[in-house]
């Protein structure tokens, strides 16, 4: 049975940037953090991918948490999508008063595609985090 959706994970070049971004700037809170080595075999197992280092942190939202990867080895690929992309393309966040969080969010280093769009029940706007990687505002109205 599945109970829901625990984590999103996202990789990031750099973790502790990652975690001024997604903490200090989108408001999640860490709830723990680890430096995996190489000779941890259950963690390699559990990826599938033997030998792996990486760095991570699990961050708690209000109703989501983030799981941020910095891999050291193997070397990571840029394998950022659009939006038309097959697999994990975006997350969206629900938000209030997204004109001021678009103001907000891009002052604070986000890239939109535009401004916020009216859809009459909803209003959503695409932009990137710091990495590139894909992130919705949506606010339900």
């Amino acid at each position: 049975m599945i109970k829901g959706v625990h984590h999103i994970a996202i990789g990031v070049p750099d973790i502790e940037a990652g975690l001024l971004f997604y903490c200090d700037t989108l408001g999640f809170d860490l709830d723990w953090r680890r430096d995996i080595s190489a000779d941890n075999e259950k963690a390699g197992a559990a990826v599938g991918l033997p030998g792996f280092e990486a760095k991570m942190a699990m961050l708690k939202g209000s109703n989501l948490c983030l799981e941020l990867w910095q891999y050291s080895n193997p070397e990571p690929r840029d394998l950022r999508s659009d939006p038309s992309d097959l697999g994990y393309p975006h997350m969206a966040l629900a938000v209030e008063d997204i004109e001021a969080e678009y103001i907000r969010l891009t002052a604070a280093g986000m890239t939109f595609v535009g401004p916020p769009a009216d859809f009459g029940t909803q209003k959503a706007i695409y932009g990137r985090d710091p990495f590139g990687n894909i992130i919705e505002l949506l606010e339900e109205i």
